[in-house]
């Protein structure tokens, strides 16, 4: 039976590197007998543009129906000033993580060793480099409520939101976190701040207790502020990172420069039956938005990880991979990991090769 996918283009770079994306699923249809089919849907500023909200009604309904989902980007200047934040591109992004359960957001940072070079730390750091950050999507402190801001009664104002886990949430990413790392090395390492925050003290009881059913991998636990630290002192040192939402956000993107760009890196963001998101880890980049300039591998990549995780089609998923590393062998580059003696190209160039690549496997 066919698989449904909806294409959310979104704002800035987003309608450029999906395109690239759309052709690679074009490919694995047409050449590979892939059973998908796709269509759009509005989200973020384009979707505020053209009905007032950035998760339009019409748009949460298609991405109900679908069996995945493949967003490009959302946000940008045009909209950061929207008096109602509910009203902000972010807000759409939010509201389908939450309305779609999709707690469980899986960011791989992998270095293809053509990149060594790209890389902000020596080779020898980074070759080899192979981590997977499960960072827990729809809860903690961008849920928690009450939130807002107020005025006090000396006429001050004052922001506030609140951080707050519940025992299953934490139950449930753990349990996603101990399954991967069974398939790969074996190692857990749980990030909190339990020595000054509650919630991350529950946050690591917990995990010691859904470690117990796992005797075969081992855990490890790491406070945020030096986690952060050793990534850029000892990525390899890390299988599987399990941490909450926001740590997660910022430890994923440090962890995206380990690897030569964060325009490499994909993204799954899944529910309880593996029906997921799936999105390059990057923002929408309006400044080189139009320009035919953007990196489209690492939503090529998404593509990859929507046949492995969603649709159980890890062969094709793996001719992916191999052709995004075979244009690498080529030398071409776009401009965000451009190094001396290899060749640019633009974003349709890029998405092309990767093209021409796939199918010659």
């Amino acid at each position: 039976m066919s698989k449904k996918i909806l294409v959310l283009p979104g704002d800035g770079i987003g309608p450029e590197i999906t395109a690239e994306a759309v052709k690679v699923l074009e490919v694995c249809r047409d050449q590979f007998g892939l059973g998908v089919s796709w269509e759009e849907g509005l989200v973020g500023g384009a979707g505020y543009d053209a009905t007032g909200e950035p998760l339009p009604p019409e748009t949460l309904e298609k991405a109900k129906a679908a069996d995945a989902i493949l967003l490009g980007a959302v946000g940008g200047p045009k909209w950061d000033k929207l008096p109602d934040i509910s009203k902000r591109p972010e807000r759409g992004l939010l509201g389908i993580r939450k309305q779609l359960g999709l707690f469980g957001n899986l960011r791989p940072a992998i270095l293809y060793p053509q990149l060594a070079d790209a890389s902000s730390l020596k080779p020898e750091v980074v070759s080899g480099l192979d981590i997977m950050i499960v960072r827990e999507l729809t809860g903690g402190i961008y849920f928690g409520q009450p939130r807002g801001i107020r005025e006090l009664e000396n006429g001050e104002k004052e922001g506030f939101n609140t951080y707050v886990y519940s025992e299953s949430e934490i139950r449930r990413i753990g349990k996603v976190a101990f399954e991967l790392a069974r398939k790969r090395n074996k190692r857990v390492c749980s990030v909190d701040k339990a020595n000054v925050l509650e919630v991350t003290m529950l946050w690591r009881d917990v995990m010691e207790e859904v470690g117990r059913d796992y005797p075969d991998v081992e855990l490890s636990h790491m406070y945020v502020d030096n986690a952060a630290m050793q990534l850029v002192r000892a990525p390899k040192q890390f299988d599987v990172l399990v941490t909450g939402n926001m740590f997660g956000d910022i430890l994923s993107d440090e962890a995206a420069m380990l690897t030569g760009s964060i325009g490499m890196l994909p993204s799954a963001s899944l529910d309880a039956n593996a029906k997921g998101m799936y999105e390059p880890c990057h923002g929408s980049a309006p400044d080189i938005a139009g320009l035919g300039v953007a990196n489209p591998l690492a939503t090529i990549l998404s593509v990859s990880m929507m046949l492995r995780y969603s649709f159980g089609e890890g062969e094709v998923a793996g001719k992916i991979e191999q052709a995004v590393s075979d244009v690498l062998d080529q030398g071409l580059r776009t401009a965000d990991i451009l190094s001396a003696g290899m060749t640019k190209v633009g974003t349709a160039q890029m998405g092309d090769a990767v093209v021409k690549a796939l199918k010659a496997l």
